[in-house]
């Protein structure tokens, strides 16, 4: 394989909140490169341009910040974090501050300690709620500096009534700006992270709020739901849509049988909910634990991950064949992946000419819940409108995505409530467990256990590696570790925004069984070369789309990859909260390393997507039933409000 194509990282953070370039090009050892600064008392040497928040960390001084995320560019708002520098009249924000010059800081004096009380003292009288009935308790930036700095009376007041109506429109998201404390990591997250601009600060002065288009409800904008913003405010302003206390009636309900089936991500995520590191992956402690709070049946999303790659492989392989046997100028390529909701909400909005590129494969979750109240309610002789379909999932706009209209072929809702990592943790915690002291146990047959490539899916990457470990096995019909040390195709893993990577397809195989029926023989492949794309985070999907639209290498591109969240889905607005790039790197090692785990890694190889296709979807994949009930359409919705 070809060596990937990196796009250029970029900032849109206005020139004013960029580091400064250091002298010298980056040389270290160019003169004006390496500034000093001294910090209560510490000496130290930081490259020009650093903050003074940096430089602090540098040599392990804590300042303490609400407004600054390391995933998002400077703010510098709340002022929490201002510090003393020797010659300034006023203290500065040492998030905005740059070191250009020697200086010598203080981080707690007298001064800084009264300052930043009453920054809190502020914020706390425009606070509205209880702390105890708050869904951030225990988990609240605001009140850990709080407790920090020893507040213990509002100096300036509390609101006793709330100020504004909590936003409940949206399935994804709940707002409640009696919480804001306008530190912008919101506007920041929707604008630069993500590249949607949903939200952003209106009026000035006292009367300034975090508002939508005119003010509109959450769930008649452009929001696509993906919740990034949920995983950095630093209150409870921003939460996921709840349905635990529904979840629990039916579990309650003697009439119903309630099944739920796990994503990877959140078994690489939930244990930071329970005092774990980031990385320590609980996924058969969450197999007990789940059994234990009285869920009928626990099912692994990752059966239905290695069906996607199946239905969108096949999908992919039909529109090549269409294109360059047939000829056909309506196969449209490249083809994007349909698994995130986030994105495919993204790409109806700002880019709904391009749906035709979109695979019609539902998501592995929407899979999952036509073939339970199918095939499944089938063999146990289970009536499907007593069957209660949970997924849990690490993205909120998987809420948005089980209550889409069109997601209910089997004649039933595909999924009737998807939980969050953050929500199944809490039912978790409400049913007396601590899941790091379950025993571990396996996942429910029929469709337990499945495979590394389903695994893998969770993080950016994922789902193209999992799809080429197939094509090169079925198509060019040689074992992937002939290619690729351990079946691990690196060249598309990574956090770059984009990348390219190009498989070579020097010989061809036999068409195995399975896909007989479609293709006579892949001769019309070989010699050709297969370029696959990447993407994570919507801001890098508009590059890569506007790529496409220009011509330029994406738009070479078969088949690309698109995912809405930084990092994949380990990194979804549902996952643990605080979210960084260094957590989001430890659960992907942790699914990489469940996937090195499993005995069989290639999706084709599932024994359970074997017999489904024998006993049940007979015609095969992108056959009449399968496409009844496991491929979908979009709705091209524009930019346009009305």
């Amino acid at each position: 394989m070809a060596d990937p194509v990196r796009t250029e990282d970029t900032s849109r953070a206005p020139v004013s909140q960029r580091p400064l370039a250091v002298a010298g090009g980056g040389d270290a050892q160019a003169i004006g490169a390496n500034v000093s600064v001294t910090i209560d008392g510490v000496e130290t040497k930081v490259p020009l341009g650093t903050t003074l928040l940096e430089a602090a960390k540098k040599i392990g001084v804590r300042i303490p910040t609400l407004c600054h995320h390391p995933d998002l560019c400077v703010a510098g708002v709340c002022r929490i974090c201002v510090v003393e520098v020797e010659g300034q009249r006023t203290l500065q924000a040492s998030c905005a501050y740059p070191v250009t010059s020697p200086i010598k800081v203080h981080t707690h004096t007298r001064k800084v300690r009264q300052a930043r009380r009453h920054v809190l003292d502020l914020l706390l009288a425009r606070h509205y709620g209880e702390c105890y009935s708050c869904f951030r308790n225990n988990n609240c930036e605001l009140q850990s500096l709080a407790k920090e700095y020893g507040v213990d009376f509002f100096r300036f007041g509390h609101p006793d009534k709330p100020a504004v109506e909590v936003d409940r429109s949206s399935y994804s998201v709940i707002r409640d700006m009696n919480k804001c404390v306008l530190c912008r990591r919101c506007v920041r997250t929707c604008i630069d992270l993500q590249e949607v601009g949903v939200l952003e600060a209106v009026e000035r002065g006292p009367k300034t709020k975090i508002a939508t288009f005119y003010d509109k409800p959450l769930g008649e904008v452009v929001c696509i739901n993906c919740g990034q913003c949920i995983n950095r405010c630093p209150t409870g302003a921003l939460r996921a849509n709840d349905p635990t206390d529904e979840v629990w009636a039916a579990i309650d309900d003697p009439t119903k049988h309630v099944v739920i089936q796990t994503a990877p991500s959140p078994r690489a995520g939930i244990g930071e909910c329970f005092g774990l590191p980031p990385g320590v992956a609980q996924t058969f402690q969450m197999n007990t634990a789940l059994r234990l709070c009285g869920f009928d049946k626990v099912f692994d999303t990752n059966f239905t991950a290695d069906l996607t790659i199946i239905e969108e492989g096949t999908e992919l392989l039909l529109r090549l064949h269409r294109a360059l046997v047939l000829k056909d100028k309506s196969a449209i390529l490249p083809q994007f992946t349909s698994c995130s909701p986030g994105w495919v909400k993204f790409i109806e909005h700002f880019y709904p000419e391009m749906l035709p590129h979109v695979s019609s494969a539902k998501s592995p979750q929407q899979m999952f819940g036509a073939i339970i109240k199918t095939y499944y309610a089938q063999m146990h002789k289970l009536d499907p409108k007593d069957i209660v379909t949970v997924a849990l999932m690490p993205c909120s706009a998987k809420k948005f995505e089980c209550n889409r209209p069109e997601m209910c072929d089997s004649g039933y809702k595909d999924i009737d409530y998807g939980l969050t990592t953050r929500e199944l943790a809490q039912m978790i915690k409400e049913a007396g467990i601590h899941l790091p002291d379950v025993p571990k146990s396996d996942f429910d047959d029929p469709f337990g256990p499945a495979t590394g490539s389903g695994v893998i899916f969770g993080a950016t990457g994922g789902v193209m590696e999992a799809a080429l470990r197939t094509v090169i096995e079925l198509v060019i019909g040689v074992k992937v570790e002939s290619l690729f040390e351990h079946a691990n195709i690196t060249p598309v893993r990574g956090f770059e925004g984009a990348r390219i990577a190009e498989l070579p397809i020097k010989q061809v195989g036999p068409v195995p069984d399975l896909l007989k029926g479609l293709v006579k023989d892949w001769k019309w492949l070989e010699g050709a070369t297969l370029v696959a794309g990447v993407a994570h985070g919507t801001a890098n999907a508009k590059r890569v789309l506007e790529d496409i639209k220009k011509g330029g290498p994406f738009s070479k591109c078969h088949f690309i990859e698109f995912m809405a969240c930084p990092g994949g889905c380990l990194g979804g607005g549902g996952q643990p909260i605080p979210t960084s790039p260094e957590i989001r790197e430890a659960r992907a090692k942790a699914i990489y390393d469940e996937d090195m785990k499993y005995e069989i890694r290639k999706s084709h190889e599932n024994p359970a997507v074997a017999k489904i296709y024998a006993e049940f979807l007979k015609d095969g994949p992108c056959g009449h039933l399968s496409h009844k009930l496991l491929h979908t359409h979009y709705t091209p919705r524009g930019k346009y409000i009305v």
